[in-house]
């Protein structure tokens, strides 16, 4: 299923999904590589992968084979910051279908959740349910030597997060096996959908894990905030009424 949009309109200016968005793109267009080498070689060095995080040390020459947590020096990158790679890694994209799948996803779902976050909860939701959806992958595929990039880990968070504060908003989507036919579907019903399409992926380069693990932090943390950030959506809404 593709969203196209939602009958949700924001109560605020979305300027952190606004800035997501931009940031994201300007790495695409004018940071990464275009050749297939120098992009191999870019995400090598940048890009969060599960071995590195599980022994804490960049790939080196004992790497190649399989992941080892024995240095044997040099390392391939020896400046790389692998806590940092973490971070890099949601703003980096395979290739534009990828930046566009992932961006049109958080603007369709990270403004009202924005709304309800404020700025600053909205970043940390962002930015945790990223560092814990690549968590998620790291534990389930440790001595991986792949590359781990794309937003889609953080923005299955902001999706967690939207089911729980929004269930009853309507999500026009596309199904292309429909001949495109768009459907009005209730949030709840198209997040659960696919969340649990998230486990009939497969081995398909998707990394499906780190999809759940995002999504089911964003739930998790907005439901515990829940009252909270209800009561601050129903101020908000309030105050518009009186503008």
């Amino acid at each position: 299923m593709i969203p196209i949009r939602d009958a949700n309109p924001s109560l605020t200016t979305p300027v952190v999904t606004w800035l997501i968005i931009l940031v994201a793109s300007a790495v695409f267009f004018l940071i990464e590589p275009r050749s297939p080498d120098a992009a191999n070689e870019f995400v090598y060095h940048y890009a969060a992968i599960p071995c590195e995080l599980t022994t804490g040390m960049p790939l080196d020459q004992g790497d190649v084979a399989a992941c080892s947590a024995v240095p044997d020096p040099p390392p391939f990158f020896p400046d790389k910051d692998v806590a940092l790679s973490v971070v890099i890694s949601m703003f980096l994209h395979a290739n534009l279908a990828h930046l566009l799948g992932n961006m049109w996803s958080l603007w369709i779902f990270g403004n009202n959740v924005e709304d309800a976050f404020g700025k600053l909860g909205y970043l940390l939701l962002y930015f945790g349910s990223g560092a814990v959806a690549t968590g998620a992958f790291v534990l389930t595929n440790p001595a991986s030597l792949t590359p781990l990039v794309g937003a889609s880990g953080a923005i299955a968070g902001v999706m967690g997060a939207y089911l729980v504060l929004y269930p009853d908003a309507q999500v026009v989507t596309i199904v292309p096996i429909f001949f495109f036919l768009p459907f009005v579907l209730p949030a709840s019903l198209f997040l659960i959908l696919w969340f649990v399409g998230q486990f009939f992926i497969g081995d398909s380069g998707v990394a499906w894990q780190a999809h759940v693990g995002g999504f089911l932090f964003g739930a998790v943390v907005t439901a515990l905030l829940r009252p909270f950030l209800l009561a601050r959506l129903r101020r908000r809404r309030r105050a518009l009424r009186y503008v």
